[in-house]
């Protein structure tokens, strides 16, 4: 089914627009191919009803349904609709503007008119748009034109009139045309392909129906409780998570459908995109090309099983992917991401080790590495009775047994880019390195605190230097073990602050609270918990700060849970009882922080990192873009320099330890420090 359009940024569908005045009148017909006004469906208002009450009696947020709500839902669902304001014009938005403080006394009642007849006028200006672009496309742009095309619409105004809207439009389409222009296509194979992008989305938007628009309204309303809160439309319901067995074939990569969007759902650890740390949680797919020269199809607005057909293929083969980076908001340049398929098994998921041999001085440490892809645990297994069922927590035991076995001296847990898993795992794993004792505090919607314990007896599994290496990345149970070794004071925390998702989230079929059993209704996923560190701090908003910061490209307020519309917000709850070891002194900090003081100043990988990352910064905060074909030439060749030298941790797999180190300076970086630690304790 195709999907209502979100449209978004630069290089993409921004948005549409048509030629005409706003007209009360919005129930309509186009002559040829028929526009039918779109209406609620029958079960619509009961569902909206239902999931009402549902935020009402136990979504961790108890925010009153009122007009402050009203108005976030209209906000919400007109960003939907033209996030870069490129669509309606300023009249249509004042008509609106009397229904901002309505919503809240519609939705319960069932009244959803207004989603529906915002929508018709979407569509009519949407359509009249297309034609404008066709016309665009007859005729080659002027490249040699020093013009500029303002990407970053956020705080701009909507279109007074047809030539404010159709200027904006040919910049945007002219952008476009530039992007293929790089790539070296002449214009006739330009014009050709753009027009067949907007033939696609024209038929699209003919096949928009009822649901796609109520799941558009829906998520606009759940989502000003919480961007975790979504609501499922019944064949979104289906299509939520692909089935393991297809997802473990390919890219390693489960996806889902977000609007006309393909999206991440949730990328496999050990699997090809994974391993190029480039394809993340949330990013969106544009494009798939097979191979090294195929070309790209535009599959916004595909059926999310042929964009899936199109991914997959046989192991060794390679695909290509057109992406647009969720960390990089409404603003992402599209980047391109090749891959080579793979199957994906568990053992390739695992946890990995290694032992690395850093020099310090005249003492040659041997350091032991683990990195934990993510917290997993076979639950088939587990409840079928297997003894030495699968877990991250038996896993991690046993490379830890061997790598003792090689006189380790000290250990470094990597946990960049793990979101997170079993929150049995997170608390069992901190067990290995902690006493008995609080690893985690939950508080459910209902105010009640339930307190996790690591209940292994009090054994410590591994009593020597401890560090964990974090990024952006590292989310959910990954922040749960680390804050605990943190608050423990058992080990040091080195790398980036982390994602800061601290909510917990359950899927409700709607279907259990209507007694007509006829009725096929969605699903929503509802945020009902909140995650607290043993000390009563939440990890929500502000993540885990490491010990020793290490620079990044993206703050909390780019990438990570504060940069989300209506995040709940940091607080705390009353500390649980728990004795930390007090391994980790505040002078050994400061003894760490000032060596990585001065390796930053000495050391040239880092220094050159350091370089880059701020470079990167200068790129991502740009809110417009050259329109000349040379000037962009020049700026496309910088930016791909900086993008093979940012991305340090695609680590290639090289026998040479220092080849490896040299590619990754976080990782050197943390076993210097780990090293240090190791030197520190024996004298």
């Amino acid at each position: 089914m195709y999907k209502l359009l979100l449209i978004v940024g630069f290089a993409l569908l921004t948005s549409f627009g048509i030629s005409t005045e706003y007209s009360e009148d919005i129930h309509f017909f186009i002559e040829g191919d028929t526009l039918k006004t779109l209406e609620p469906k029958e079960e619509h208002p009961s569902e909206a009803y239902v999931i009402t009450n549902l935020l009402k009696r136990i979504h961790y947020r108890k925010l009153p349904l009122n007009d402050s709500i009203s108005s976030v839902i209209f906000d919400n669902y007109l960003e939907s609709l033209d996030p870069n304001k490129a669509t309606f014009y300023a009249s249509d938005i004042e008509g609106f503007e009397s229904y901002r403080f309505k919503l809240d006394d519609q939705i319960p009642e069932g009244d959803l008119q207004f989603a529906y007849d915002v929508f018709d006028l979407y569509r009519k200006r949407s359509l009249s748009q297309i034609d404008y672009v066709f016309k665009l496309l007859e005729t080659e742009f002027d490249f040699s034109k020093e013009e500029y095309y303002v990407f970053d619409r956020e705080d701009a105004s909507w279109p007074q009139n047809q030539g404010d809207r159709n200027e904006i439009w040919r910049k945007i389409i002219k952008n476009q045309a530039l992007s293929y222009k790089l790539a070296g296509r002449e214009w006739e194979d330009i014009s050709e392909s753009l027009t067949k992008r907007y033939q696609r989305i024209q038929k699209a938007i003919y096949q928009y129906n009822s649901e796609d628009v109520f799941q558009s309204y829906m998520n606009a309303y759940t989502n000003a409780y919480d961007p975790h809160t979504d609501y499922f439309s019944p064949p979104d319901a289906e299509n939520f998570q692909i089935d393991m067995s297809l997802s473990l074939e390919g890219i390693g990569a489960r996806l889902m459908q977000n609007l006309d969007y393909t999206q991440v759902a949730e990328i496999i650890p050990g699997g090809p995109a994974y391993k190029s740390k480039q394809l993340h949680k949330d990013d969106k797919i544009i494009g798939v090309a097979q191979g090294d020269d195929g070309e790209f199809l535009d599959v916004i607005g595909w059926r999310l099983d042929d964009v899936v057909a199109k991914i997959r293929g046989e192991k060794g083969t390679v695909v290509r992917l057109q992406i647009l980076k969720a960390s990089d908001g409404i603003n992402a340049l599209p980047d391109t991401l090749r891959l080579v398929r793979e199957k994906i098994n568990l053992e390739q998921q695992a946890a990995k080790s290694e032992m690395i041999p850093i020099t310090e001085g005249n003492t040659t440490y041997n350091l032991g590495v683990i990195t934990v892809p993510s917290f997993y645990l076979n639950f088939d297994e587990l409840r079928a009775g297997k003894e030495d069922y699968r877990s991250t927590t038996r896993d991690v035991k046993n490379l830890i047994t061997e790598l003792k076995a090689q006189g380790m001296d000290g250990l470094l847990i990597d946990l960049r880019f793990n979101g997170g898993g079993s929150l049995q795992e997170a608390i069992e794993m901190s067990g290995l390195f902690i006493p008995d004792g609080p690893v985690v505090q939950v508080r459910n919607y209902d105010q009640s605190v339930d307190k996790m314990d690591d209940e292994d007896g009090g054994e410590v599994f591994y009593d020597g230097p401890l560090a964990v290496l974090v990024n952006r990345g590292s989310a959910s149970a990954s922040e749960i073990f680390s804050g605990a070794i943190q608050d423990y004071r058992r080990g040091v925390i080195i790398g980036e602050s982390t994602f800061g998702k601290g909510t917990v989230q359950n899927i409700i079929d709607l279907s259990r609270y209507i007694r007509n059993p006829e009725l096929n209704l969605g699903q929503l996923k509802m945020t009902l918990a909140k995650f607290y560190r043993v000390t009563g701090s939440s990890n929500q908003r502000v993540g885990i700060a490491p010990d020793v910061q290490f620079p990044s490209i993206y703050s909390q307020e780019d990438f990570g849970e504060a940069s989300r519309e209506n995040a709940l917000p940091w607080d705390e709850i009353t500390s649980a009882k728990f004795k930390p070891t007090n391994t980790i002194s505040e002078e050994l900090l400061d003894y760490l922080n000032a060596l990585y003081r001065e390796d930053l100043n000495t050391d040239p990988d880092l220094q050159k990192l350091v370089r880059d990352i701020e470079k990167a910064k200068e790129s991502r905060d740009r809110k417009s873009v050259s329109l000349n074909l040379e000037t962009r030439r020049a700026n496309s060749n910088d930016e791909d320099d900086l993008a093979t030298a940012v991305d340090n941790t695609d680590i290639a797999e090289k026998d040479e330890i220092d080849e490896k180190l040299k590619k990754d300076p976080y990782l050197k970086e943390g076993l210097r420090l780990l090293a240090a630690m190791k030197k520190y304790k024996i004298g």
